[in-house]
């Protein structure tokens, strides 16, 4: 069983327009509203494969009822912890080119007493669970030491966790040798202040939060796939999409599909990999289910370390 712990859950509203023009009355050609978080991505898309997951969820006012009734309507099957301070709500503008543009609330700080209660709720869940994600953006006030210390506890217990967040969060988590990080290309170059202009640059990346604790990085390097780097070496792959619409939560898919494959070795990443590349040929947030995944698309390539890679993947 997989468990998922998000500490900044959304409600993600997607809209997908023909272009965005600045100052400017814009017609939507289509909207959605799901549930967000990447720890929620990751079980959702678990659930949508029927892949047994839990999710720990901490909710707040009315979007954070909003966002449990929207969950329990998927089926997820998930632990709410309520919060004083209200969900935060999303807002991703998709152009039909498959840019997209977020607009992202910081969320409602958590005290340190709803902290404890959300990591008490976790290990509650998870004495079943082979891994434990944490994941996604603190909230503020948050200390960005917070996803070591549960990475610590939960370790003790002796789950494996998953750590997939970003700035100084991503660091501090590395001093808890974490089983397994998930950065992408923005994430990689600040955790280890290097300019990542080719494949080399991310593999040397990926080396360097290896040597500060982590055990396992899967790297998602966007339009130019993923990087996967462990004690059995590196492993780089890429995925085709024909016809991308919405990048949102591919990231949380290919992190889904990887942990479903066993989390280890070559089909694992082309799992990861598959499950990514349908995601962001769906709309919104929307998670793929297996009639959405092909593998036929994924090739598993010697890393060529003068490869460039796209900006901002």
């Amino acid at each position: 069983m997989i468990l998922t712990l998000t500490l900044n859950p959304s409600l993600d509203r997607t809209i997908e327009v023909g272009a965005l023009a600045r100052g400017t009355v814009i017609r939507a050609a289509a909207a959605r509203l799901d549930p967000g978080g990447k720890g929620v991505n990751v079980s959702r898309a678990l659930l949508a494969n029927a892949v047994t997951s839990c999710a720990v969820v901490p909710y707040g006012g009315d979007e954070g009822r909003q966002l449990v009734r929207l969950l329990a309507l998927e089926g997820l099957d998930m632990v709410t912890v309520a919060v004083k301070g209200p969900t935060r709500s999303n807002v991703t503008l998709a152009e039909p080119d498959g840019t997209i543009t977020k607009i992202n609330e910081p969320g409602a700080t958590l005290s340190a007493a709803e902290l404890d209660t959300i990591a008490d709720a976790v290990l509650g869940a998870a004495r079943s669970a082979d891994w434990v994600v944490a994941s996604g953006s603190l909230p503020p006030e948050v200390p960005a030491d917070v996803y070591a210390g549960l990475c610590r506890r939960f370790t003790a217990a002796g789950i494996n966790v998953a750590v997939d967040t970003s700035g100084p969060a991503l660091v501090e988590s590395l001093s808890a040798a974490p089983a397994l990080i998930k950065p992408n290309l923005e994430e990689l170059a600040e955790a280890t202040g290097m300019a990542i202009a080719c494949v080399g640059d991310a593999i040397k990346a990926a080396g360097k939060l290896r040597a500060a604790g982590a055990r396992t990085v899967l790297a998602s390097l966007g339009a130019d796939g993923a990087l996967l780097v462990d004690d059995d070496g590196v492993r780089y792959g890429e995925a085709e999409v024909a016809e991308p619409r919405s990048a949102v939560g591919a990231g949380d898919s290919l992190l889904a599909g990887f942990l479903a494959a066993g989390a280890r070795g070559e089909q694992a990443l082309v799992e990861g990999l598959a499950w990514a590349a349908a995601a962001v040929a769906l709309p919104g947030s929307r998670m793929p289910r297996p009639s959405d995944i092909t593998r036929d698309g994924i090739r598993l390539v010697p890393p060529d370390p003068t490869r460039r890679l796209h900006p901002h993947s």
